[in-house]
């Protein structure tokens, strides 16, 4: 079964300081006043124009094959062919934090303002973010309710485009998926509309179900390498608690 939620607004609002390191700075670059001001005014514009939206849909391995095969244009072999296989369940999903935000960051470059525009995209990204992580709770805490998971289960999330799969892998997903249903659209080139979103596959299992070696043809041209720390922090992080461990994700 399908399903939509709207996310909180006050779930998707990153900190001055996560603000800052997105941005590439350290927390004493937020010390001055003219630095602040600019975090506060894209802060302040975020809760003003965000529009957090999910939707997800519970998949078995069989069908979630299926979709990850798309065209036929993925790495052979893949680690997500490997983990979604060792894991207990799977679910499709995508977020949004809407079009007026991505709309807004477009205007203040046209405008020339490129420095608040420049910190209002960074906070859309983190706020997306923050929204699959919101998702990636309430999916856990469901199953851990209906019995499906328990304390010893992590969540993570896999998106076309990283790790082997195809960004062409959009197309089956949407397919099955219908992300529309909150406002994102697919482009020919398989790029979402708004930009400021993120979809893929959440998978549930044990942390090692995770786990993989780097040593995979793509993994020489990846340049962020943040698969590793996404993994570590499986361990020591519950996506339900209120540990502040990084989870790592894919900045848009």
């Amino acid at each position: 079964m399908t399903r939509t939620v709207d996310v909180p607004l006050s779930e998707i609002v990153p900190t001055e300081e996560a603000l800052v390191r997105a941005l590439g700075g350290t927390p004493d670059q937020a010390a001055g006043d003219r630095v602040r001001r600019l975090l506060g005014d894209a802060l302040d514009e975020l809760r003003a124009l965000a529009e957090p939206r999910g939707i997800f849909a519970e998949v078995d391995a069989r069908e979630f094959a299926g979709i990850y095969e798309g065209a036929g244009d993925n790495e052979d072999p893949s680690p997500l062919l490997e983990i979604f296989a060792r894991g207990d369940s799977i679910a499709l999903f995508a977020v949004t934090v809407g079009a007026p935000l991505s709309d807004r960051i477009a205007a203040l470059f046209d405008a020339g303002e490129p420095a608040l525009g420049a910190t209002l995209d960074a906070a859309a990204s983190e706020g997306t973010e923050l929204a699959g992580a919101h998702l990636d709770r309430l999916v856990l805490s469901e199953a851990r309710e209906e019995g499906t998971a328990n304390a010893a289960t992590r969540v993570l999330r896999y998106s076309p485009g990283y790790c082997g799969w195809n960004i062409t892998g959009q197309r089956a997903l949407f397919a099955a998926l219908g992300p529309e249903e909150i406002g994102i659209r697919l482009t020919e080139s398989c790029l979402m509309e708004p930009l400021k979103s993120i979809s893929g596959v959440m998978v549930m299992g044990p942390a090692e179900v995770h786990e993989f070696e780097s040593d995979y043809r793509f993994c020489s041209d990846c340049r962020t390498k943040i698969c590793r720390s996404r993994i570590r922090a499986l361990k020591t992080r519950d996506p339900e608690g209120d540990d502040d461990g990084d989870p790592g994700h894919d900045r848009r």
